[in-house]
């Protein structure tokens, strides 16, 4: 086919792909190079720049709650983690096959976090597993159709000294409780704040109607060292434990540089 007809054909195809309606597309906005008075602006806000280590947190109010103090599910669900309970549990989870754990998961993780501040967008680096969470908080709005993701989609902004983040849109990946999948209207709101300079409260709220009875919400507190650094986590390096398809864990207990027999 001549190069110029195929051109042709494929610009034709992303315009009839535009004109019925790309979410990813027609929702995000476009990219702007940061003014000084965005930065500017930036500097008035509270001061989360650092590495965070996670203390200790629990539940509290929130709505109804199960017997453990966890979510409580609406009958449909609740028959399904019970049925979860009483089937052998597998001996590992899909982590150790380097599978990060989705949200609100990978915030509870016992390894730190650095945030980072720029103009419409909070930067989160998570040790654990190497990852990256990034927060908009350029004015865009929740996607309506969002696109599956362990993290999900978070807009975020701020009410006065307390950024707000709501995120939409998880993958299959991510599970209330084992046996327990989540709806398609689950939504994760947290709200970060200082309560003092090296102290932050993360309050996360969980709401997911038809699989939920109500929102619940836990606290936890994390602590700034400011002489800390993020390490390198290279999960699939030199890992030895893993786990199959039925939830068998295995080990690899072969000395390193030694050929497999």
């Amino acid at each position: 086919m001549d190069n110029r007809k195929l051109a042709s054909q494929l610009a034709g195809a992303v315009l009839l792909a535009a004109a019925a309606g790309w979410p990813a597309l027609a929702q995000q906005p476009i990219y702007k190079a940061p003014t000084a008075a965005d930065w500017s602006a930036l500097a008035k806000l509270p001061d989360f720049s650092g590495v965070w280590e996670r203390g200790g947190g629990g539940g509290r109010g929130g709505g109804a709650r199960g017997r453990s103090g966890g979510p409580s599910f609406t009958p449909q669900y609740e028959a399904m983690r019970a049925a979860a309970v009483r089937t052998p549990q597998p001996e590992d989870n899909t982590t150790a096959n380097c599978l990060p754990p989705g949200m609100p998961g990978i915030m509870g993780q016992p390894y730190p976090m650095e945030f980072l501040l720029t103009p419409g967008k909070v930067t989160i680096v998570i040790e654990a597993y190497t990852q990256v969470r990034h927060i908009f908080t350029d004015g865009r709005s929740l996607p309506d159709e969002p696109d599956p993701k362990f993290f999900g989609t978070s807009i975020g902004h701020w009410e006065g000294d307390t950024l707000v983040a709501e995120t939409v849109g998880f993958s299959d990946h991510v599970q209330h409780a084992r046996g327990v999948p989540h709806g398609d209207k689950m939504k994760i709101v947290e709200r970060f704040r200082l309560t003092d300079p090296d102290t932050m409260s993360i309050e996360t709220t969980i709401s997911d109607p038809g699989v939920l009875q109500a929102p619940y919400t836990t606290t936890a507190s994390l602590r700034r060292h400011r002489n800390w650094t993020i390490s390198e986590y290279i999960c699939e390096e030199n890992n030895r434990n893993s786990v199959d398809p039925s939830g068998k864990a295995g080990i690899d207990v072969t000395p390193p540089g030694t050929t497999k027999k």
